[in-house]
């Protein structure tokens, strides 16, 4: 994350380039200011390309993740090489081989799964008081009185911290136990994944609206940033319902399953699918769960551009249904 700082100068010197920030934002595919370098990471030669990824991994922020080549998160060679340097920094910022082994990701490249920030953390590992115990190949047998056994020893412990995960995307609107038209429950319709239309509505869900559920183009995204616009075009849409004295809307069933088809397509042109990750619905905490796309993987552009060409045309494949003349 490499926090640092800030004096009063250079906050006073952010403020004022709020607008110019903004702009660089909800101009970029991810809601940020970085942009995606247009090369490929093969056709780079090998000491260019590790000194822009050494500019990058001292740089704050997500600059490595989504200011790299254009081919890092498409290309299974690609992402190997940019895996393959991070990994090479993990062995650099940990002192003991083993440890640092087990602290590399052997199951995703780099970027292919939600990619969290720290400061210091793999120096953690250098401090006597601080243990990696991999559960993999030595797996807990129970928790005790005291703390925690494995099948190599027991450790005693004054507090243990239960990272059991969540149920990303779904699962706070599953929880809201949602019922549409004719007593339907949205967890049944999504019992097999969530189908929508934009990411916005549910067939046979009328006037329910997902501003950051499932196949969403603010979920992916630089969410403040991304969800403004959808709130602009939302508003829009709403005045246009009011001007026209419109009492029901829901997305067409064609309409709904063109832009769910569309959202598949377009995540497996990425290497996101190939892993197990909550982009992809996995949680091991919900039995029976289907692996489904959950996000819209083409970024804040196209995503946007689809939306407006929606309003252009009429808010084409949302069926309204208008108040009666009396």
């Amino acid at each position: 994350m490499l926090n640092s700082k800030i004096t009063s100068e250079e906050m006073e010197t952010i403020k004022q380039s709020y607008t110019e920030i903004f702009e660089k934002c909800n101009n970029s595919q991810t809601g940020h200011q970085y942009r995606t370098v247009k090369q490929s990471t093969i056709e780079v030669p090998a000491e260019q390309r590790k000194e822009f990824w050494e500019k990058l991994y001292a740089e704050p922020g997500y600059a490595i993740w989504i200011g790299n080549y254009k081919d890092v998160l498409l290309d299974k060679q690609a992402n190997n090489l940019i895996s393959e340097f991070i990994a090479g920094k993990i062995r650099e910022r940990v002192t003991d081989p083993d440890t640092a082994e087990k602290l590399i990701p052997k199951n995703h490249g780099f970027g292919l799964k939600r990619l969290p920030l720290e400061d210091n953390y793999y120096e953690l590992y250098n401090r006597d008081n601080v243990h990696l115990v991999d559960i993999k190949s030595n797996p807990i047998t129970r928790v005790t009185a005291t703390g925690i056994d494995t099948v190599e020893a027991a450790y005693d412990l004054d507090v243990i911290v239960y990272a059991t995960g969540f149920d990303a995307v779904t699962g706070s609107l599953l929880r809201m136990d949602i019922v549409g038209k004719n007593g339907v429950k949205l967890k049944d319709v999504w019992s097999d994944g969530p189908q929508t239309y934009l990411g916005l509505q549910v067939r046979g869900f009328p006037n329910f609206f997902t501003v950051l559920g499932p196949h969403n183009g603010a979920t992916f995204c630089n969410i403040p940033r991304c969800a403004e616009s959808q709130i602009n075009w939302l508003t829009d849409m709403f005045r246009f319902i009011r001007d026209n004295d419109v009492q029901v809307v829901e997305p067409s069933l064609e309409a709904q399953e063109n832009w769910t088809e569309l959202v598949y397509e377009t995540a497996a042109k990425t290497l996101f699918p190939q892993v197990n990750s909550w982009f992809n619905g996995d949680n091991s905490n919900v039995s029976g769960r289907k692996r489904t796309f959950l996000l819209w993987a083409g970024g804040n552009l196209s995503y946007r551009d689809k939306c407006n060409q929606v309003r252009d045309d009429g808010y084409e494949g949302f069926l309204m249904g208008y108040r009666r003349a009396k």
